[in-house]
């Protein structure tokens, strides 16, 4: 029985040295990334075989290509980037190193010389003034959506993850969040009154299961469903606009981080096309 090994850098892909978990991209490797980026492989085959035209054909011929990952977000960048930005960008990659659904990656545009990668900026209509820009590739989707920060304060690691789990449905584990909760707030978002009793009830009961430092969050998800129930869905958009409202305002640290966990569990009962 085969034994199925991921390898990248069969298509002529480096990890970056300084954002470690991210995956660099070129002009040459861009589209074979995203279009195959997973693939089982031989292991039989010499660790010297990794002549992309010699494995390529095999692959093919023996369908062993596998469909690309369900995610993939790129952030395109100057040539050597770094800053707090890249920093956050990098928080990413690690935090999600297990994640078999999303890719992480980074394109470093010059603007000079030979101006390596600026056919990429172009193709999606990125200026170096806005670098980096971030970009999310979702699978079965032919145009990229773009993660907007609206201040220059926005571009967190916590922010993108929340952006890449909203636009996507790949689950990233966001502060705040507990994924049992989570999984149980998707299927109470999707079930009828009956049914979100039953789910409800479950969720109480696993909240006694859960440390101290989890009840709260699970208090939150259960007071959450609750007043659903009694308002119904509506009361999810009105309470993330008042949470937003709280969150422009000026807040204490603890105060400020309680909010934003708050809305990140919020987040796991919106319908994505309300995201």
């Amino acid at each position: 029985m085969l034994s199925p090994i991921v390898i990248l850098l069969a298509v002529g892909i480096a990890v970056a040295e300084d954002c470690k978990g991210c995956v660099s991209l070129d002009s040459y490797s861009f589209d074979k990334v995203l279009i195959f980026s997973n693939i089982y492989f031989f292991p039989f085959f010499s660790e010297e075989i990794t002549d992309v035209n010699f494995i390529y054909p095999i692959l093919v011929m023996h369908a062993l290509v596998i469909p690309k990952f369900k995610t993939a977000v790129v952030k395109f960048d100057v040539a050597f980037p770094y800053g707090e930005k890249h920093e956050q960008y990098a928080q990413i990659a690690a935090a999600t190193k297990d994640s078999h659904d999303l890719l992480v990656a980074e394109v470093r545009v010059k603007d000079y010389g030979n101006k390596d990668n600026s056919d990429l900026a172009a193709r999606y209509k990125i200026k170096s003034e806005t670098f980096p820009a971030v970009l999310l590739f979702l699978q079965g989707k032919t145009e990229p959506i773009p993660f907007v920060a609206e201040k220059e304060t926005d571009f967190t690691a916590d922010n993108i993850k929340r952006f890449i789990k909203m636009k996507s449905g790949v689950y990233l584990g966001l502060p705040g969040c507990v994924e049992q909760l989570d999984r149980l707030a998707e299927e109470f978002r999707t079930s009828g009154e009956t049914e979100r009793r039953e789910i409800l009830n479950k969720a109480k009961v696993f909240e006694e299961t859960l440390p101290e430092t989890q009840r709260a969050a699970a208090k939150v998800y259960v007071k959450t469903m609750e007043r659903i129930l009694e308002r119904g869905d509506v009361f999810v958009q009105t309470e993330q606009t008042r949470i937003e409202g709280i969150l422009k305002g000026k807040l204490s640290n603890e105060k400020k981080r309680t909010m934003e966990e708050k809305r990140n569990i919020l987040h796991s009962f919106l319908y994505r096309d309300e995201l």
